[in-house]
């Protein structure tokens, strides 16, 4: 039986959260996020993804129930365990008003010092909010501004899958190609999180007649469409767009929003999504990482 009370994290007062948990909690609050498109992509997707199963190991919290101000979704505690792992870490936050952001910001332990994250939101101030609280505490702090896209309907590849190529899922063999293709990855931790996706997320590749993976998208835990690659061999033939539509009608079949966030200047990327039926949104996708000095 799940119980009907939320359960409260942090300290009692200012900055105390609640954890929801109940499926009704969780359809009531999706079913609110879903009036601030695209403002809400990262959380709505969060929030979707452990309504269904969670299997990113996240969880969901509000300042209060059923009014809130804040919510806040991140990996759950007992599944952090390197204090200098921002891949895994990763947070996300919509707020109604600033002051509900800063009292989450000071007074709970979102942001600790010697501990990396990753925050990701599509609101102007987030940025600033955080850099200021996670400077006073001895974190160095990144923003990476993306641009954020959506498909109102099931996306459609231009092209046809070439002769020799065949569409599947992403395999844990294929990861260290991923890993060292990925403009952040490279490094132990980022291998880690793009296995952890591989094993529990939906992704699709297309795969070359010895097996090897030519063009691949994945999914992450804020249900963002993420690490859309071709490798330069295969570029021009329009092979990007297979495996984000593959994933991208399978997400729209479960009510899924299906989006992405891409750079501004991957021109490549951009045309890629548009040419399958994504629509640029407005406002910026913020990815903001956190380090200890």
């Amino acid at each position: 039986m799940f119980s009907t009370a939320p359960k409260t994290w942090g300290k009692r007062g200012h900055g105390a959260m609640l954890i929801l948990r109940c499926p009704a909690q969780l359809q009531l609050l999706e079913e609110t996020l879903r009036k601030s498109l695209p403002t809400t992509l990262p959380v709505l997707g969060t929030v979707m993804t452990v309504a269904r199963g969670n299997p990113a190991s996240h969880e969901v919290l509000v300042d209060s129930w059923p009014h809130f101000s804040i919510v806040l979704t991140r990996l759950r505690p007992e599944d952090h365990r390197d204090p200098r792992d921002y891949y895994t870490n990763q947070l996300s936050v919509f707020y109604r008003d600033k002051g509900a952001l800063q009292a989450l910001l000071e007074g709970s332990e979102a942001v600790a010092h010697g501990r990396a994250f990753q925050i990701l939101g599509m609101q102007d101030g987030l940025d600033e909010a955080v850099q200021e609280v996670a400077s006073a505490r001895g974190l160095k702090v990144e923003t990476i501004r993306y641009w954020a896209l959506m498909s109102p309907e099931p996306p459609q590849p231009r092209s046809q899958i070439p002769s020799g190529l065949r569409l599947a899922p992403v395999s844990p063999s294929h990861v260290p190609l991923l890993n060292a293709t990925w403009a952040l990855g490279g490094n132990a931790r980022s291998r880690a999180f793009l296995l952890g996706l591989v094993r529990t997320l939906p992704s699709a590749c297309l795969l070359d007649v010895r097996g090897r993976p030519v063009s691949w998208s994945l999914l992450d835990g804020q249900g963002c469409l993420r690490h859309g690659y071709t490798v330069p061999a295969w570029r021009g033939r329009g092979l990007t767009g297979v495996p984000l539509a593959a994933l991208g009608r399978q997400l729209h079949a479960r009510g899924f929003p299906v989006y992405g966030a891409v750079l501004p200047h991957n021109t490549a990327s951009l045309r890629a999504l548009q040419a399958v039926g994504f629509l640029l949104q407005p406002g910026t996708f913020y990815m903001i990482l956190g380090t200890p000095e």
